[in-house]
């Protein structure tokens, strides 16, 4: 993610990664999540987490349109069924791996939870495209934002405080442990 709240830090490391890979509105993905993740532990508001986003990538890009958009329905009075049959209108044409109709999702979810952790990750779970990346990256700048108390202990009391990883040395380990070994490396800023 690069430095917790340092959103263009976070993009930098982003756009390093995903250009190898990605092209336009697949690198503003990467560089918007890893900017909008860097804020969101030290934001105020699920605004403050997109606009840091929105900050790293062009604002005449189609994926700047496509967060505006996202933030519209998020905002606005349609019912999130209907919401969604909007994204899925000017969207649904795309693969379901596609940036773009994924960030709208991601944006109209975080807008409409305005924080709320488990609404953020099913409106976003709703929505039926990348349900997983999507669901996760809502979950996460929400929980960032929120911190420990907005995850209900419901979802994390049946975890134990233990990861299950296939990455070696990290299997069982307690997710208080990965917190305090990721604020060391930080140099203690959140």
């Amino acid at each position: 993610m690069g430095d917790p709240g340092d959103p263009v830090r976070a993009a930098e490391l982003a756009w390093r990664d995903a250009c190898l890979s990605h092209g336009r509105s697949g690198l503003y993905g990467a560089m918007f999540v890893a900017a909008a993740c860097s804020a969101a532990v030290v934001a105020g508001t699920v605004e403050d987490v997109l606009d840091a986003g929105l900050s790293v990538v062009p604002a005449g890009s189609r994926y700047a349109e496509a967060i505006a958009f996202g933030r519209e329905l998020g905002r606005g009075d349609r019912s999130d069924e209907e919401a969604l049959d909007a994204l899925h209108a000017r969207y649904g044409r795309l693969h379901w791996v596609h940036a773009l109709n994924n960030s709208a999702l991601l944006a109209f979810a975080v807008t409409r939870s305005g924080g709320d952790v488990p609404r953020a990750i099913a409106l976003a779970v709703m929505g039926g495209w990348d349900t997983d990346s999507v669901g996760a990256t809502a979950g996460s700048l929400t929980g960032a934002l929120g911190g420990t108390a907005a995850i209900p202990t419901s979802w994390t009391e049946p975890l134990h405080n233990r990861l299950a990883t296939s990455v070696p040395g990290f299997d069982g380990i307690g997710f208080d442990e990965l917190a305090r070994r990721t604020l060391a490396l930080s140099g203690g800023r959140p």
